[in-house]
């Protein structure tokens, strides 16, 4: 009796599934704009019919995280921090930099004569290095007063706050787990059907800028090649926060492994960069420097679930840089509900991605706007979290690596692709949401990793 409850359970589940895939098929039904929340209505046509949570009594590995506003608390904290200045945009976005620091970009490094006047004059230290790029603390000076200092040398091409770039992800409540065990997230973009045309190359490389990735968790251990420690120099990047491993899974969980969950990619493997603490939240200048890193020891495609809302010519260089080495980057767009662009998202040679959830809808959090490229899932997905556990967890964090897998695919299909066919690939073989055409809410829409996967084959030479 027990087998036959067992195999009847497997056989409804298997049809939920299948229901879920061919709902992408039928057209799809918008309705006019509404102009109070900006959000197109759309047909419900990713939703199952779920009625209850079936066989989770066991899933001891998996954490209900239930309302943990987790990018809400990390904004309270730097709030009560009095080494953190809060820049307030509006009344949904605000940006943080750190008091009486400054990232300065020489035309050419000081010498050491030179830098020592300098620190004399500000009453400061250095505090970091990168190329020509120093970070200087003062003891005296606020931040304005150093940008002013600094602007008024000659040989300093520019000088800006050291922001602070916050993980975009959101806490929601996490107690349907049956979307953790079947990841209609997999379901709604067709990955399933992109892995008859490929699972992947271990060769083409996806780097994490985050808080790092549980270096032993089971689903990832074999999936990561070596990686970087910014905050402490070294080649340890593990993860102290859980928001790096939860990317990292999106993207590359070993799959077809009977545990965990399935990444997109079943083969590419994952380079961490712990750029970010515990707290969640890094520098300017340590994203930066953790993006030239990666790009300098073989990144094909780079993925960054974090932002800020205030411009940085320091972070604007490295992403210059890592584009003229071919690389793909991508970025979450944020997630205040607001049309302010966010940053690395909002720079033109970063793919942003906003966030859906399973109705079909853009996340009521995901920012819009005409700097978002496409859309991706980020309500309720399953992937692993430090400590060796899973969880399901919300955000345009979790979209992000969505695109920067099927972009780890799409070079796996066909390694000769630019960068910036590879994103135009991404764009153009998205399924339409929304308005028809290009929007403020999807972008050129959802993505879709079969029939990205046919375009890049089939410019294959």
């Amino acid at each position: 009796m027990t087998k036959l409850r067992k195999s009847l359970l497997v056989t409804v589940s298997v049809l939920i599934l299948l229901s879920i895939g061919l709902l992408f098929i039928v057209p799809n039904t918008r309705n006019k704009e509404n102009p109070e929340n900006k959000t197109v209505a759309v047909e419900n046509k990713f939703n199952p019919t779920i009625t209850n949570v079936q066989n989770v009594e066991n899933e001891k590995n998996v954490l209900q995280i239930n309302g943990l506003s987790m990018g809400q608390t990390i904004k309270n904290q730097l709030k009560n921090d009095p080494s953190v200045f809060l820049i307030k945009h509006n009344e949904k976005t605000e940006s943080h930099y750190i008091k009486k620091e400054v990232n300065v970009t020489f035309k050419t490094l000081p010498s050491t004569k030179e830098i020592k006047r300098i620190t004399q004059e500000i009453n400061g230290t250095i505090i970091k290095k990168l190329n020509s790029t120093i970070v200087f603390r003062s003891n005296t000076l606020s931040t304005k007063e150093l940008i002013e200092y600094f602007n008024r040398q000659a040989m300093v091409e520019f000088a800006e706050p050291n922001y602070l770039y916050l993980q975009n992800q959101i806490g929601l409540p996490n107690d349907l787990l049956y979307r953790e065990q079947y990841q209609w997230n997999l379901s709604a973009i067709q990955a399933e059907a992109g892995w008859d045309i490929t699972k992947g190359d271990e060769h083409i490389i996806i780097a994490v800028i985050d808080t790092g990735v549980d270096l032993d968790h089971p689903d990832l251990r074999r999936r990561i090649t070596n990686g970087y420690n910014v905050l402490l120099n070294n080649n340890f990047p593990d993860d102290d926060n859980g928001h790096g491993t939860h990317v990292a899974g999106i993207i590359a969980s070993e799959t077809n492994n009977h545990e965990g969950v399935a990444g997109i990619t079943w083969y590419n493997k994952i380079m961490p960069i712990k750029a970010m603490g515990a707290e969640g939240h890094g520098t300017t200048f340590d994203i930066a420097k953790g993006i030239f890193w990666a790009v300098d020891h073989g990144a094909d495609v780079i993925n960054m679930s974090l932002g800020n809302y205030q411009h940085s010519s320091l972070l604007k260089g490295a992403i210059d840089y890592a584009y003229s080495k071919n690389v793909v980057l991508i970025a979450a767009a944020g997630n205040e509900n607001t049309m302010q662009p966010s940053y690395p998202a909002a720079f033109s040679k970063v793919l942003s991605v906003a966030a859906v959830s399973y109705t079909g809808q853009r996340a009521p959090f995901s920012n819009y706007g005409d700097y978002i490229d496409v859309a991706a899932p980020g309500v309720q997905i399953p992937s692993t979290y430090f400590n060796q556990q899973y969880a399901a967890l919300s955000g345009t964090s979790m979209a992000s690596p969505h695109v920067a897998g099927l972009a780890g695919l799409l070079l796996s299909v066909n390694p000769n692709l630019t960068n910036q066919e590879v994103i135009d690939i991404i764009k153009n073989s998205t399924y339409d949401l929304g308005i028809p055409g290009t929007d403020h809410e999807f972008g050129s829409g959802l993505i879709n990793v079969k029939n990205g996967l046919e375009d890049a084959q089939s410019k294959r030479q």
